[in-house]
């Protein structure tokens, strides 16, 4: 276990598997408090009595050293693991207790306690072909290739910047999604059409835009000082990019007060993407 730090109130994310889930769901649930800092760390692969007796001391230290009692999301299937945590003084959240035991009662039947959101993944078919998406939009990112084209799932367009690449990423690795990217650039603004490598494709086009003047900061970041960074450029490109897109009918939205999850979400209800 890492060292305790002080940092206000901490939440521990406490599981037998990765703690992704316990984390993405208690962020949800902090969310609500947008008012207040939390400080995060996660405490994976807690599966022994003996790394329980651990993570209950990390916990109970962070404690001492906050001077508040730590928040817990706990996603602990093993009963015993589960109750040598809550021995460590702090406020519990359990969130298997919250949404399986409901359901057992519900169901009438016991879940299978199955240790870890992946078990077998990487023998099952979503598993490989979430695989397969995520090599095709790294492929496929920027531009790189037009080959297969016809095989995307979405392709998103934009100016550099806008957030095509991430938005990628995360179609591919949360739904098993391929997903192209290509740069809409000033040569596609001058002759003031669609790039031809993705004009065979236009139902599959999303595109994403972003405020002049944040393109300016994040491409400054990147390039300082160039033509490129600039807002007058910006605000050409984005312009420009936005009256092509309306255009030729293609759906799009600003992703500069927007996170990856809303933009990916939005994609896929509006092109009715299979989840």
């Amino acid at each position: 276990m890492t060292s305790v730090q002080a940092a206000g109130r901490t939440v521990f994310f406490v599981s037998d598997g990765t703690g992704i889930t316990a984390e993405t769901l208690g962020t949800s649930v902090l969310a609500q408090f947008d008012s207040l800092k939390f400080r995060h760390r996660r405490l994976p692969f807690i599966d022994s009595p003996d790394k329980a007796d651990e993570a209950k001391a990390v916990i109970e230290e962070q404690g001492r050293v906050d001077g508040k009692p730590p928040l817990v999301f706990s996603t602990l299937v093993n009963s015993t693991i589960g109750a040598r945590i809550r021995l460590a003084k702090a406020v519990h959240l359990d969130l298997f207790a919250t949404f399986v035991e409901p359901l057992e009662r519900e169901l009438g039947v016991k879940s299978n306690h199955t240790i870890g959101r992946f078990h077998n993944a990487t023998d099952s078919e979503a598993y490989k072909n979430r695989i397969e998406a995520i090599n095709f939009s790294l492929a496929h990112d920027d531009g790189q290739a037009t080959s297969n084209l016809d095989q995307a799932d979405v392709i998103l367009i934009g100016v550099s910047r806008s957030g095509k690449t991430p938005t990628s990423l995360y179609l591919s690795m949360q739904y098993g999604l391929k997903v192209a990217n290509y740069p809409l650039i000033p040569e596609d603004f001058e002759r003031d059409a669609m790039p031809s490598a993705i004009r065979p494709h236009m139902e599959k086009l999303f595109g994403l835009t972003i405020d002049p003047i944040r393109l300016s900061d994040i491409r400054n970041e990147r390039r300082p000082g160039s033509r490129y960074a600039t807002l007058e450029n910006c605000r050409y490109e984005v312009g420009a990019a936005e009256t092509m897109m309306r255009r030729e009918g293609v759906h799009w939205l600003s992703t500069t007060t927007k996170s990856i999850e809303e933009i990916a979400t939005t994609i896929l209800n509006t092109l009715a993407l299979a989840r």
